[in-house]
């Protein structure tokens, strides 16, 4: 019985810890270790750093914003542009010879294109032949002139002798009348006295009529002089034309810049007016931005300005507000819109803004018109703006007068 109370009772229980599973047992994942200390205040101090550095790196954005940002206004709708002159010729010609090639650096005044002048030469030739021939034409009317006048002069003279001699014979006349009436002298005297002064009188009329004839004739000469005058001037004006128009079969530059868009090729016809090329003032580029109707509030001529170009890697280049467009992009388009019609939908409008641009020598050769660029005008100050656009506008006249003082070697 003792044994039969053994075996029923069996081996003896574990104890209670050793039946508690193993953490991790059959779940092949590590036991969890509770953190140490040192590893709970790294951690509080990490979070505390990064607060610290939050906070100092919040403050000094909204100190800048508030000092500086709020005031900056910015776009990236702006380009770079230039008073491009477009070349083309006053006369129509065959291009003779083009003396530029593409992008060539050229001055004001060098020669561009030379057309075919040989017609244009023929007509000058033919203005000189007209002028000379206008000129002998004048010289003979003068010569003529003058042998008119010599002329009138006899034509007087036979005038005042005719008229001596007409009271000459009258005074005879009255004479042997009155002897005649006596009877001291015959009749037949009287008679023929009374008959020379009849022919005097004739003679003197004469004489009267040649003189007008040849008063007439001389101002019949100084028409045909002034009209010789006039042909002179006609063929002379025919030859500065001639010539102006002989100059210009020589295209030139009118400003200095570089050469774009060249379209014309030796032998090709030119009509007046056709564009050949054009010159771009690349040394005197300007920007261009279109900033929003609610970024314009503030800003001045004479406001500073940072630019950043695309094509000098975003490198930041000066510059300074110049002017503001008196209107919006949207009133000098082709058709400009009307809202007084139709449903309307409020859009912002653009307003363009001119640029002065202060490039260093180095960057104005690689910028050229048409590049993208991100324009940021500082609008703090609206008197410091103003300011600084009186002293850039003064700076040229003061660089003139020091240019044209001269130096103490000039005077030696």
């Amino acid at each position: 019985m003792a044994l039969a109370q053994a075996s029923n009772s069996g081996p003896p229980d574990p104890p209670r810890d050793s039946l508690a599973p193993e953490s991790g047992a059959g779940t092949g994942k590590p036991a969890k270790r509770p953190a140490s200390p040192r590893r709970k205040w790294l951690i509080r101090g990490g979070l505390i750093v990064a607060g610290l550095l939050i906070l100092v790196g919040g403050t000094y954005w909204g100190l800048h914003w508030w000092t500086e940002g709020r005031f900056v206004e910015s776009t990236n709708d702006a380009y770079l542009q230039a008073d491009q002159v477009a070349v083309s010729s006053r006369v129509p010609g065959i291009v003779h010879q083009v003396l530029v090639g593409d992008n060539e650096v050229v001055r004001a005044g060098q020669p561009l294109v030379e057309l075919d002048g040989r017609d244009i030469r023929a007509r000058l030739a033919q203005a000189v032949a007209q002028a000379n021939v206008g000129r002998a034409n004048l010289a003979e009317a003068e010569a003529q002139i003058s042998a008119q006048q010599a002329q009138i002069a006899q034509a007087q003279a036979q005038v005042d002798g005719a008229r001596s001699q007409v009271a000459f014979a009258e005074r005879e006349a009255t004479r042997y009348a009155r002897l005649a009436a006596t009877g001291a002298e015959p009749r037949e005297r009287a008679d023929q006295m009374r008959q020379n002064r009849d022919q005097a009188r004739a003679q003197l009329a004469q004489a009267s009529a040649a003189l007008l004839a040849a008063q007439r004739q001389i101002e019949t000469l100084r028409a045909q002089a002034q009209q010789s005058r006039a042909q002179i001037e006609q063929a002379e004006a025919l030859q500065q034309q001639s010539q102006v128009d002989l100059d210009s079969t020589v295209v030139r530059a009118s400003i200095d810049g570089r050469v774009g868009d060249r379209t014309v090729r030796p032998g090709q016809y030119m009509q007046p007016g056709a564009r050949m090329m054009t010159v771009v003032p690349v040394h005197a580029l300007y920007l261009v931005a279109n900033f929003k109707e609610t970024q314009i509030g503030r800003m001045r001529p004479g406001q500073p300005v940072s630019i950043k170009v695309d094509a000098l890697d975003s490198r930041t280049i000066r510059g300074t507000l110049d002017s503001i467009s008196p209107g919006t992009g949207a009133q000098f388009a082709l058709i400009p819109p009307n809202n007084a019609t139709g449903n309307f939908t409020k859009i912002v409008q653009r307003v363009p803004v001119r640029i002065h641009v202060e490039a260093e020598p180095d960057d104005r050769a690689v910028l050229v018109p048409g590049l993208s660029v991100t324009a940021e005008v500082d609008t703090r100050n609206v008197e410091e703006g103003r300011s600084a656009r009186a002293s850039r506008s003064s700076a040229p006249a003061t660089i003139r007068r020091a240019d044209a003082a001269p130096s103490a070697g000039d005077h030696q």
